[in-house]
């Protein structure tokens, strides 16, 4: 009898050894290939107007938008350093387009009947002026469009982290608009030219802890999902410098989100890095 006991309690504890180890069995690499796309947050804004929340900056809300903080700044008459205050809101669409093809072509001077009458001939500087206006309207917007273009040629791109690019940039609608390099977490984020820190913090949602840097009037260059930020805004940057930790928002894949803006519209950063 005790012999049959000995044998049923040796028999329960291999069942029950047997049942821990295939708890402790390790996930499926598979289901760890979740990457920041499981954080499904609004990340853009749309519409024709934003309520400014709490810890956001003009420079944040266009990132956000899609549009140019320059844009913003003039359709909201927000002057330097361009300050904004929680529950502010802000007009989104463009309202200067009306009236842009009289403001670069002038309407030609009216000559009344009796100045006619009076003066038979009309001096052919009167006829020249407005050819001279447009003329020198165009001379002036080809001037400074190559005097943008050339500035924006001097940044000087490095790549921000080192490890593997595991989500490249996409033109679609709902596309990826960075790049996504994964590697181990604490891993060193550098900026990726010189600049200031216009932003630095995690009010945008979808970016976790997010730094944005202004390179110049045209470029501005992103870091999201970060473990830890290592400046703050309004602080000079050079180019290489260590800004930030790298992190992961609480999804599975760590790894940093970079992007590149022009004028407001997200660019590949693959087509501006070395």
């Amino acid at each position: 009898m005790m012999r049959i006991i000995h044998i049923i309690f040796i028999s329960f504890l291999c069942l029950s050894i047997f049942g821990c180890s295939q708890r402790g069995t390790p996930a499926p690499v598979s289901s760890l290939s979740t990457s920041h796309t499981s954080l499904k947050q609004k990340i853009n804004i749309k519409g024709g107007s934003y309520i400014v929340k709490k810890g956001e900056t003009l420079y944040s809300i266009s990132f956000r938008a899609n549009k140019d903080f320059r844009d913003l700044a003039k359709i909201n008459r927000i002057s330097k350093p361009y300050k904004i205050y929680p529950g502010q809101k802000l007009t989104l669409n463009n309202l200067v387009k009306k009236n842009k093809k009289a403001e670069i072509y002038p309407k030609k001077p009216i000559v009344s009947t009796s100045y006619k009458q009076k003066n038979n001939k009309i001096s052919k500087k009167d006829l020249v002026q407005p050819k001279k206006a447009e003329y020198v309207q165009k001379q002036a917007n080809k001037l400074s469009k190559t005097k943008k273009t050339q500035y924006a040629k001097k940044v000087a791109w490095q790549w921000p982290a080192k490890g593997k690019v595991i989500r490249r940039f996409s033109n679609k609608d709902n596309g990826f608009k960075g790049i996504l390099i994964a590697n181990k977490r604490s891993t060193a984020i550098h900026a990726a030219s010189h600049g200031t820190v216009v932003y630095a913090g995690s009010a945008l949602k979808g970016y976790g802890q997010l730094i944005i840097v202004k390179h110049n009037d045209d470029y501005l260059s992103a870091y999201a999902h970060n473990k830890r930020l290592l400046v703050k805004e309004k602080q000079e940057v050079k180019a290489g410098q260590l800004i930030a930790e790298m992190g992961s928002s609480d999804a599975k894949i760590t790894g940093l989100r970079f992007e590149i803006r022009y004028r407001g519209k997200s660019v590949n950063p693959v087509k501006y890095l070395p």
